[in-house]
C-alpha cells in the first residue's frame, strides 16, 4: 500500500511541473481549480478548472 501512495505522490508532482513548465502559472491555476472542486464535488470549481486547462492547452502557442 505504502508503494502504491509512494507512486502515486510522484506521479502527481511529476504532472503538476510538467504542466507548470509547459503553461505556466495560469495551468497551475487550472489544474487546482480542477483538483479542488473534484475532491470537494463542486461542479462549478472543477469546471471552471476544466475550462481553463482547456484553454490553455487549444490556445494558440507563444
Amino acid at each position: 500500500m505504502p508503494l502504491i501512495a509512494l507512486v502515486s505522490a510522484v506521479f502527481v508532482v511529476g504532472f503538476e511541473q510538467l504542466v507548470q513548465w509547459h503553461y505556466g502559472p495560469a495551468g497551475i491555476v487550472g489544474l487546482l481549480l480542477l483538483t479542488i472542486g473534484i475532491k470537494a464535488k463542486n461542479p462549478m470549481c472543477s469546471s471552471i478548472g476544466a475550462v481553463v486547462l482547456a484553454l490553455m492547452v487549444a490556445g494558440p502557442a507563444l
